[in-house]
């Protein structure tokens, strides 16, 4: 008989005919592809994915083999926002609330944060069912809002989500992040005798062969320059740190050999380009679809992503633009703070200190010196560390192996 998984994640993004899916769908689907009968519980509230219309409080459907149980739960438009965490106790009540009876009874349980409060729930079910419980960990909660957010360590709701997270930390069976230095974050919060492991973002098989060709007309008006092309690929909000990026543009104006170009929209690309548009090495290009991002990567030399120093960074990253980067054969070059991850595992390309425009310039000069075969040398580590490591048929055998440790997968 198959075990069966629940998985449960307010935010969850399935493959549908207008996207591709997340990094929880692509394991689910793994799990199904393994044997096993995976069953999500998620929210309508996730304004990441197309939206869901719900005539009742709860909708189920099945996509290749996924079960999805669908909550229907209060909406919110801004993120920083009270609606927010009403939609997160929304959710919680509606799960505890849902009639079990109607699922296939799990052997284990994952809970996804965020929202972080869904391990409250998990325990209770782990107790009702006697099951594993999975504690998957995608943000660190609350240390997100106190680093990045500006809430006090001593606000109550921040408190109160000190005692979640511990909980989860003791309670559960094993815990899971997507970033490979959690353990370190998790010994400094509690002490627990909870295996931790690491399951970061990976690349799908879509990403690999769906991919779209750019128009003409863009490769004409955006791409068509000889020079080192230094792109940042994404939204141009507060989160990106972009500043030492037009800074750096700044200080090479008069360079002939590089040149900067932002692919993206977002709340700050007005000011930007108001600030810095002036600047005759700098570009600002519209965002292209998700599609057709690796065409868009294959006419850039250097890829670029930046972040402000925080302690979040500290326990490491796996964003979905780096597996982009990587994807792209692409030589990288990021502003980090914080443990190294992926960049230095695959050997292609350099981190500098996040906030400084000297040392990013620096390192931006030094590779324009390179020719660009020993540029696309470095980038191809990337890409074939990647596809070794990062592809979600590996990533789910793993997920599978902390699910259920006995079971041989070989």
């Amino acid at each position: 008989m198959k075990k069966t998984v629940w998985y449960i994640s307010k935010y969850f993004a399935p493959k549908t005919e207008t996207a591709p899916g997340g990094r929880g769908w692509f394991l689910m689907k793994g799990l199904v592809d393994l044997g096993f009968n995976p069953i999500v519980i998620t929210s309508d509230s996730n304004a990441l994915i197309d939206p869901v219309y719900l005539e009742s409080k709860v909708k189920q459907e099945e996509i290749e083999g996924v079960r999805l149980v669908w909550l229907k739960t209060i909406k919110y438009k801004i993120a920083k926002s009270p609606q927010r965490i009403l939609s997160w106790f929304h959710f919680e009540w509606r799960l505890f609330c849902l009639d079990k009876n109607t699922l296939d009874k799990p052997d284990a349980i994952v809970v996804s944060s965020l929202s972080l409060l869904t391990v409250l729930n998990g325990l209770v079910l782990k107790r009702k069912f006697r099951c594993r419980l999975i504690f998957e960990v995608r943000d660190i909660w609350p240390l997100t809002i106190t680093e990045e957010g500006g809430f006090s360590k001593y606000n109550p709701f921040v408190m109160f989500l000190s005692l979640v997270e511990k909980l989860g930390y003791k309670k559960s069976d094993a815990i899971v992040g997507t970033m490979p230095n959690l353990k370190s974050h998790i010994e400094q919060v509690c002490s627990t005798k909870s295996p931790v492991y690491c399951i970061p973002m990976g690349v799908s098989e879509d990403q690999i062969t769906d991919v779209h060709s750019l128009d003409e007309s863009y490769i004409k008006k955006y791409l068509s320059s000889s020079k080192m092309k230094v792109v940042h690929a994404g939204t141009v909000g507060i989160t990106n740190a972009l500043e030492v990026f037009f800074l750096s543009a700044e200080s090479l104006v008069d360079n002939s050999d590089i040149e900067f170009i932002l692919v993206g929209d977002g709340p700050l690309k007005a000011e930007y380009q108001k600030r810095f548009g002036h600047l005759g090495n700098l570009i600002f290009a519209p965002k292209v679809n998700k599609h057709q991002v690796q065409s868009l990567l294959s006419y850039c030399d250097i890829v670029y992503f930046s972040v402000f120093q925080s302690k979040v960074w500290e326990y490491g990253q796996s964003l979905n633009k780096v597996v982009d980067y990587l994807l792209s054969g692409k030589t990288v070059v990021a502003s980090y703070y914080g443990y190294p991850s992926m960049i230095n595992e695959a050997n292609c390309g350099f981190f500098v200190p996040a906030g400084d425009v000297d040392s990013l310039t620096n390192k931006l000069v030094e590779l324009s010196k390179l020719n660009k075969n020993e540029r696309d040398m470095l980038g191809a580590n990337g890409r074939e560390w990647l596809l070794e490591n990062r592809n979600y048929k590996k990533l789910s055998q793993d997920f599978a192996l902390i699910l259920f440790p006995e079971i041989n997968y070989d």
